[in-house]
């Protein structure tokens, strides 16, 4: 898979406008500002193909990422951003709840959450919802901003992470930083054997 034959194939509100081929598809879901975009970028070697954005929230809709003719790489919109409307949350709702459950190419949803805080509510919410929609499967969850904590702190809340969302022995815990390459090869690594 050549890395550098990627592009954003479309930005959908609906899903009439998702792609229309038999292609995998890994999504990546987390609250707003969780380096969603960030990832992406680092997995594909690229400074700006996702757009980052300081202010959150800004992702409002699903983002498909053509690999090469090979694979599709989807940021789903951030969740738990307090300036959105009703009507806002409501029709994410509808559209993240469409896309788990009835999207055929779907081969697995990653969450990320943030390494340095304790999850979310919002953060169960979207386990509980990943698990139901994927009920045979382990869960995968990436740490981001771990180059944020030292080594003792990182430890200390990979441990955490792992014991307040209840993870097992099905599910992954990886820890993923943008400064670096930590992390990079796993998530990759999952998506090969995934897209098999």
């Amino acid at each position: 898979m050549n890395l550098h034959n990627a592009d954003i194939t479309v930005s959908a509100v609906k899903k009439t406008q998702y792609p229309k081929t038999d292609m995998p598809e890994f999504a990546f879901v987390g609250r707003s500002n969780v380096g969603k975009s960030s990832m992406i970028n680092k997995l594909l070697n690229r400074k700006s193909l996702a757009r980052v954005s300081s202010t959150p929230g800004k992702t409002i809709t699903i983002n498909f990422y053509n690999i090469d003719d090979t694979i599709f790489l989807v940021d789903l919109p951030g969740y738990g951003y307090a300036k959105r409307s009703k009507g806002d949350v409501e029709s994410w709702g509808n559209m993240i709840d469409d896309y788990l459950y009835n999207r055929q190419q779907l081969r697995k949803v990653m969450l990320l959450v943030d390494s340095r805080h304790k999850p979310s509510n919002d953060d169960f919410m979207m386990l509980d919802w990943i698990r139901a929609a994927q009920p045979d499967e382990g869960v995968i969850v990436i740490a981001t901003k771990t180059d944020k904590l030292n080594k003792r702190e990182l430890e200390e809340n990979m441990e955490m992470l792992y014991s307040e969302l209840k993870l097992g022995e099905d599910d992954i815990l990886v820890p993923f930083s943008t400064k670096d390459d930590e992390g990079k090869a796993t998530v990759w690594d999952m998506i090969e054997l995934m897209r098999a």
